[in-house]
C-alpha cells in the first residue's frame, strides 16, 4: 500500500513503497477452517456449505482500479471460497488542523455505497470484508495519537463506518503518514496500543488486522502481549518475501509470513511462499492487488499448495 486516499486517486492505488520496491503485503491471518463456517449440515439437509482446511487467505483489492466483488468469483474444486477475507484498499487518516479524521476517496466511498453488489454477495458466501486504513501525507497516522482520548476519538470514527456499512473488520497500515507535516507530532510508543484497545472495545467480534510496517510496527514488537492479543491477524508487508511479524500475543496461527502481490510477484515465488507457509504451519496467507478478470491459473498455483485443490473463476 503506498499512498493515501488523495494520492491514490492520482496514482490509482498501491504501487511501490519507499525506494521503488513493490509495496509489501500484509501478514496473513490465522488459518482456520473457512472462517468457522460449518463443516457440513446434518444428513438430509441440502446445500451444505463447502469448507476447506488450511491457512486463511487474504485478498487486498485496490478499489481505485478493481472491483471488490471479484474476490468472490474464485472457488475451489469442492465449491469452497478460494479467499476468506477481502480487504478494501484503502481509506485514509487525514488531518483537519486539530485532529485525525477518517477519509474515503471517491472509489472507496463508491464501494461502500454499493455494498449490495460489492460487499453483501461476498459476505453471503462467508467471505469477511474489512476496510484498510493508512496515512495520507498530512501528518496524521496510527502511530502518533498524542493522547489516549485522541486515539479513542479516531477509533469511534472507524467503528461508526464499520457499523454503517456492515463491514466485518478493519485493517491498520502505518504508511504514508509523513509524521511532522502540518505541525503534527512524531510517533510515540503508546499510540498504536491505544488505538487497538479502543477499536477492540468499539468493535467486539470484528476483525482487526495489522500490516506490519512503520513506527507502529516497532512499537508493537516491544509492547505487552495484552495489546497484541487484541489483534486477529498481522502480516509481512514486503511482497515477494517471507518473514513473519514478531508481535507479543500473536502466535503463528494468526500470522502470515508470506506476502504476494498477485500482479507483480512471479508465480513461482508465490508457489514457494505457499509451500513454506504450509511447511512452517502459519495460519494466514496474504495476497494483494487481485485484479478484475480471471487470473485463476495464478490463484490455483497457490490454492493447490494451500488446500490441495485448484481454483476456478465463476
Amino acid at each position: 500500500m503506498q499512498f493515501g486516499i488523495v494520492a491514490a486517486i492520482a496514482d490509482g492505488g498501491r504501487t511501490a513503497r519507499a525506494g521503488g520496491s513493490v509495496r509489501p503485503p500484509r501478514r496473513p491471518p490465522a488459518s482456520h477452517t473457512a472462517w468457522g463456517l460449518p463443516r457440513g449440515r446434518p444428513t438430509g439437509q441440502p446445500h451444505a456449505t463447502p469448507t476447506k482446511s488450511g491457512p486463511t487467505s487474504i485478498a487486498y483489492v485496490e478499489v481505485n482500479n478493481d472491483q471488490l466483488a471479484n474476490v468472490g468469483r474464485y472457488q475451489l474444486a469442492n465449491g469452497a471460497n478460494a479467499f476468506d477475507v477481502a480487504i478494501i484498499f484503502a481509506a485514509n487518516i487525514n488531518w483537519n488542523g486539530s485532529k485525525a479524521v477518517l477519509y474515503n476517496n471517491e472509489n472507496v466511498q463508491a464501494t461502500l455505497d454499493d455494498a449490495a453488489t460489492q460487499i453483501r454477495p461476498l459476505q453471503a458466501k462467508g467471505i469477511k470484508v474489512s476496510l484498510s486504513i493508512l496515512g495520507n501525507h498530512q501528518g496524521a497516522g496510527i502511530a502518533n495519537f498524542p493522547t489516549q482520548a485522541a486515539a479513542e476519538d479516531f477509533a469511534a470514527q472507524v467503528s461508526a463506518t464499520v457499523s454503517k456499512y456492515g463491514l466485518d473488520g478493519v485493517d491498520l497500515d502505518d504508511e504514508y503518514s509523513d509524521y511532522g507535516t502540518n505541525g503534527t507530532p512524531q510517533p510515540n510508543q503508546q499510540s498504536i496500543g491505544w488505538l487497538i484497545s479502543a477499536l477492540r472495545a468499539d468493535v467486539p467480534g470484528k476483525l482487526i488486522s495489522f500490516y506490519d510496517i512503520g513506527p507502529a510496527s516497532s512499537a508493537l514488537s516491544s509492547s505487552s502481549s495484552t495489546i497484541g492479543s487484541k489483534l486477529d491477524y498481522a502480516w509481512n508487508p514486503y511482497y515477494g518475501t517471507y518473514s513473519a511479524p514478531s508481535i507479543p500475543g500473536l502466535d503463528k496461527s494468526r500470522l502470515s509470513a508470506a506476502a504476494v502481490d498477485v500482479q507483480n510477484t512471479p508465480q513461482s515465488t508465490a508457489v514457494s511462499l505457499a509451500q513454506r507457509t504450509k511447511a512452517d504451519g502459519y495460519g494466514v496467507f496474504m495476497t494483494y492487488n487481485l485484479p478484475d478478470g480471471d487470473v485463476s491459473p495464478y490463484v490455483s498455483s497457490m490454492t493447490k499448495v494451500l488446500y490441495g485443490q485448484a481454483a476456478t473463476y465463476h
